[in-house]
């Protein structure tokens, strides 16, 4: 009797639910490969989509609907799903070593895990400053804020942001917002709530056009944000208690001293060490070397997209759009490289359309050099493009 031929099996491991691998779960479930096992490890069965976060800190969205479930995610795309950190990689036996002893073998490995605001070089940041990701850890001190706020209206606070890029300007508008509307309900005074704005550089947004950055920082200026331009912070540290709040220390390198009861950290992106030490290819930043494939540099069966990864020939800023648009060809490439077919190549627009929510359902519209004023109708531009992207991962 002539034995039925059984498929080579293949292990593809995804590191990450992010962007990008949320879209490569959905095309693999909708076209699967057979004779690849899918596994997909995460720190957590919830991804938030970060077009809507700020919407949602101002009050706008609901958790689940800027949140990617996982679960039935990779339930539709036929993957094992592990809830763990991963904490090294043995690329000499191609395994993945994770914080509570998993080690997951694979033959193609792709990594997705975005980036952490670098806070290690200040002293005090790490205890005393709430880093804006994870974002799970963000919104769990944001809504121990908003409780606090809540329920003593009449208490002063001040809320310090560390970090001037997009994600530090929405922050700080969103904040804003909901603080104000909570102070409004109770009949409360809203200059009891503060809010600092530093920035390293002399100017918000580096990465935007200057048209983008003028109206930003006129936007803030008017809404009361105090700006801190040009202002290094150095230190951070605890000092007595007031009123039975915390309150911290915040010191610049100029000298100017600043308290605060909450401070948020929003400075540039950092990549976890087990990256650099497990012998892949890095930038000076730690960010994984990628070619126009998507493939590590050094290491052919290992792809890497979103903000962990650095395009060698094609680099971008660190933002959501770059791994949403990477989505489609880091499936094709991984669907590639497990039939043993060529790679394309993969290059990023220079120029994108980017929407700034300013907290208030209204957003700034820019691409290149062109940009159009805070206005009602690019909210909602902007809730219709966030809205579609986030059905894409709806399962009844």
């Amino acid at each position: 009797m002539q034995q039925k031929i059984q498929p080579i099996v293949k292990k593809l491991v995804l590191i990450g639910g992010g962007h990008s691998h949320a879209i490569v779960m959905k095309m693999f479930g909708m076209k699967p490969l057979t004779g690849v096992n899918l596994t997909l490890i995460t720190t957590a069965s919830e991804t938030a989509y970060s077009g809507m976060l700020p919407g949602h800190i101002a009050g706008f969205y609901s958790h689940s609907e800027c949140h990617i479930d996982l679960r039935p995610l990779a339930n539709f795309a036929q993957a094992q799903l592990y809830i763990d950190t991963v904490v090294a990689l043995d690329l000499t036996n191609n395994k993945v070593l994770c914080a509570n002893g998993l080690a997951v073998d694979f033959d193609v490995l792709s990594i997705d895990i975005g980036s952490t605001p670098a806070i290690l070089s200040v002293s005090g940041a790490a205890e005393y400053a709430i880093a804006a990701k994870p974002v799970s850890q963000l919104l769990e001190h944001w809504h121990q804020l908003i409780a606090a706020v809540g329920k003593n209206p009449q208490e002063t606070i001040s809320i310090a942001i560390v970090g001037g890029g997009a994600g530090g300007v929405e922050l700080a508008l969103s904040m804003q917002s909901y603080l104000h509307k909570i102070l409004h309900q109770t009949q409360q005074p809203i200059q009891n709530l503060e809010i600092h704005l530093f920035q390293c550089g002399h100017e918000l947004m580096p990465n935007y056009h200057q048209s983008v950055r003028h109206q930003l920082q006129q936007i803030l200026t008017k809404r009361g944000i105090k700006l801190h331009l040009g202002e290094t912070v150095c230190k951070i540290a605890p000092t007595t208690h007031k009123e039975s709040k915390e309150v911290f220390k915040i010191k610049c390198e100029s000298g100017l001293t600043v308290e605060c009861n909450k401070i948020f950290w929003v400075t540039q992106a950092s990549a976890p060490e087990w990256l650099k030490n497990a012998g892949l290819g890095t930038d000076e930043q730690g960010f994984i070397l990628v070619e126009d494939t998507l493939q590590s540099q050094t290491h052919p069966q290992i792809f890497a997209a979103g903000d962990i990864a650095t395009m060698v020939n094609h680099p971008r800023p660190k933002a959501g759009v770059f791994a949403v648009r990477q989505g489609k060809p880091l499936f094709e490439n991984l669907q590639r490289i497990l039939l043993g077919k060529p790679l394309k190549s993969y290059k990023p627009q220079k120029q994108y359309l980017s929407l700034i929510g300013t907290g208030d359902k209204q957003a700034i519209a820019t691409r290149g050099t062109l940009t159009l004023p805070a206005h009602k109708l690019l909210w909602c531009y902007k809730d219709w493009i966030d809205r579609r992207f986030m059905e894409r991962f709806r399962f009844e």
